[in-house]
């Protein structure tokens, strides 16, 4: 399949494929920074077509800290993708967020520390402007999925991710709700700082699933609880994709595709061979 993709998927904890693919193409591939989770799952949803990639490898084997981000970035980029949907798992800092519903976030507070987290360096630098992360217009249509699909959702609020693998102490999840943060996770960053680079439209399906642990009336949150509800939602999820997909493509005029336009310190025309063949697609645009 040599189409263009109308939509990149990346699936988080509980969804590891998608349903409903019809003529599936597996492609393993490779980047200049590595190699992906797993390989591209091409295939077509109702006639248009689509691609797939499960963000922790295939039987789930990648920590959120081990997941090589910017390799599944560059390869959905590499792939065509233009706009980008990934579905995460978070759990909820607010009392009207509750467990089963989902969230389309509009912010992001980055606590990781251990993660390449830029394409750019090594002789190129540029400065990405990123005060709002998500892609508004391809945001807005998920949310309105999710709601087709029969599902709750929340517009908007700031993801937080941390680092990981463990989960929250009471103290941690209290100053977070104190930040005013929505929801909590362990993949969004730098993954969305990286598709911005890319140049492509981004935005988040986040599935709460638990209250973390600073509600009182709520245990600790558990692998056990999150993987049962993950389970119950990747449907919503599936169902709420084949209708985003449906409605696209649309126009992007939302800015999304030109974010490296006045990012690059270094002149584009000054990279090396070896400095244009690192960064590939993500600078072809700006060969001089």
């Amino acid at each position: 399949m040599d189409e263009r993709p109308v939509l990149g998927v990346l699936g988080g904890t509980g969804l590891y494929a998608m349903a409903g693919l019809e003529s599936v193409e597996r492609r393993e591939v490779t980047t200049p920074f590595g190699a992906p989770s797993a390989p591209l799952v091409f295939g077509r949803l109702d006639g248009k077509p689509v691609v797939f990639l499960a963000r922790h490898g295939e039987g789930h084997r990648l920590l959120p800290g081990e997941v090589n981000y910017r390799a599944n970035i560059y390869a959905l980029k590499a792939a065509g993708v233009e706009r980008l949907l990934a579905v995460s798992a978070c759990g909820s800092l607010r009392e009207e967020i509750r467990p089963g519903e989902v969230v389309v976030p509009d912010q992001i507070i980055d606590r990781t520390c251990a993660r390449p987290r830029s394409f750019f360096g090594q002789g190129v630098v540029a400065h990405l402007s990123a005060p709002d992360p998500f892609c508004p217009g391809l945001s807005a249509a998920a949310a309105e999925a999710i709601e087709q699909a029969g599902g709750r959702v929340h517009r908007g609020g700031a993801y937080l991710t941390i680092e990981g693998p463990r989960f929250s102490t009471r103290a941690e999840s209290h100053l977070y709700r104190a930040w005013g943060v929505a929801i909590i996770g362990m993949t969004t960053s730098p993954e969305a700082f990286l598709a911005r680079e890319a140049e492509l439209c981004y935005a988040v399906l986040a599935h709460v699933t638990d209250y973390d642990v600073w509600h009182a009336e709520e245990g600790p949150v558990t692998v056990e609880a999150v993987l049962q509800r993950l389970h119950e939602n990747a449907r919503l999820a599936e169902s709420a994709v084949r209708r985003l997909v449906s409605h696209l493509p649309f126009p992007r005029d939302c800015g999304c595709g030109d974010a490296l336009r006045h990012a690059f310190v270094t002149a584009p025309g000054s990279f090396s061979p070896e400095q244009r063949a690192r960064l590939g697609v993500l600078v072809d645009r700006y060969r001089s």
